[in-house]
C-alpha cells in the first residue's frame, strides 16, 4: 500500500482504501489477519493512532473484526463488503471528476475522452479486469 502524505485524502482514509482494495483483490481472504497496527504504522511510516483510526473504520464497516490473540481478521463476508465499498468510492470519485469537468466547461465527449486516455495511461495491474 502506498501512502501519499501530500494527498487531499486523509492518511487514515488512504489506509482504509488500501486495505479494502487488498481484500477486494483477494490479497487478504476471509479469516486472514491483516497487519497489526504497529506493523502497518511502520510499513506506512505513519503514527500508530492513524492506523488505529483506519482499522476502527474498517471494523465499523464490517470488513474486519478483532479476535483476541489473533489481531484483526477479515470477516467471512469481507470481500463482498470490500467490493461494495470500492464501487461506492469509485462512483463518488467519478461523480466528483465529472462535476469538476462540467464546472470547467468540458462537454461530455471531452470528459469521456479524458477518461479513456486516463484508463489507457493507467499502469497495468495483475488484478485488472478486461471488462
Amino acid at each position: 500500500m502506498r501512502i501519499e502524505p501530500n494527498s487531499v485524502v486523509p492518511i487514515f482514509q488512504q489506509i482504509v482504501d488500501g486495505i479494502r482494495a487488498a481484500v477486494a483483490a483477494g490479497v487478504y481472504k476471509p479469516g486472514d489477519a491483516i497487519p497489526s497496527v504497529r506493523a502497518q504504522a511502520v510499513a506506512s511510516l505513519v503514527n500508530p493512532n492513524t492506523v488505529q483510526r483506519a482499522y476502527e473504520q474498517l471494523e465499523r464497516d464490517g470488513l474486519i473484526t478483532g479476535r483476541k490473540g489473533l489481531g484483526m481478521i477479515v470477516q467471512t463476508n469481507g470481500r463482498a463488503i470490500a467490493l461494495s465499498g470500492t464501487a461506492t468510492a469509485l462512483s463518488a470519485t467519478f461523480a466528483q471528476a465529472i462535476q469538476l469537468g462540467q464546472e470547467a466547461g468540458f462537454s461530455r465527449p471531452a470528459i469521456d475522452k479524458i477518461y479513456r486516455q486516463s484508463w489507457a495511461d493507467a499502469p497495468e495491474s495483475s488484478g485488472r479486469s478486461k471488462t
